[in-house]
């Protein structure tokens, strides 16, 4: 197998260990000190509006076009995540610069979420290109939670091959403050690929536009 090959490969392995988080189906009332819920927001957007996410991060501001139309109940629970603060402070735990940066866990290990997953809004017309955002989640369906991805590079096209990821998203503006995140130094970390961060990159706040 050839090096080309072999990078592939990897990425491939890569992007199946894309983690979402568990759910708690038993009905309980919502725990606001941790931010952990037993089941997913109730819908509270419009598919007849415009929704974007403006990032104020460590390394810049960039801006998210949220997909209302396309992934609706996906784009509900980004927002009502958003509003509820539970991004800030959240770290850019994976980052492999021609690929993905990946965030949206409280616990910056890749295995932290809401308590509750959703649903997949799987082949909604939307394909896999630098800037595009997508939810990550398990080998499982319907396993996303809270964390999501941004597509960095090239390599993230392969993903198109295997579209099991349920895109919401795409960067508008910002660009490259995106990829300054994406060239952070990286180390070895539970993966084969060097995807580790070695300095600190946040989400400070996240706000949301509609009209």
């Amino acid at each position: 197998m050839n090096q080309i090959m072999k990078s592939a490969s990897a990425l491939l392995l890569a992007a199946a260990l894309i983690t979402g988080c568990g759910a708690d189906k038993t009905a309980k009332p919502a725990d606001p000190g941790s931010k952990q819920w037993n089941e997913p927001p109730a819908m509270a957007i419009s598919t007849d509006k415009q929704y974007k996410a403006e990032f104020h991060t460590s390394k810049g501001i960039f801006t998210i076009e949220l997909f209302a139309k396309d992934a609706p109940g996906t784009v509900n629970n980004f927002v009502f995540l958003a509003k509820q603060k539970y991004y800030d402070g959240i770290t850019f735990h994976r980052i492999i610069q021609t690929y993905m940066i990946q965030t949206g866990d409280p616990t910056g290990t890749g295995r932290g979420g809401p308590g509750y997953t959703i649903k997949d809004e799987l082949n909604n017309g939307h394909t896999y290109e630098p800037g595009i955002v997508a939810m990550a989640k398990t080998a499982a369906p319907d396993s996303g939670g809270s964390q999501f991805f941004i597509c960095t590079g090239e390599q993230s096209l392969q993903l198109n091959s295997m579209p099991d990821y349920t895109i919401f998203g795409k960067v508008v503006s910002g660009m490259d403050i995106v990829q300054a995140i994406a060239a952070t130094p990286v180390e070895i970390g539970e993966e084969s690929t060097p995807s580790k961060p070695t300095e600190k990159v946040t989400i400070d706040s996240i706000t949301i536009t509609e009209q």
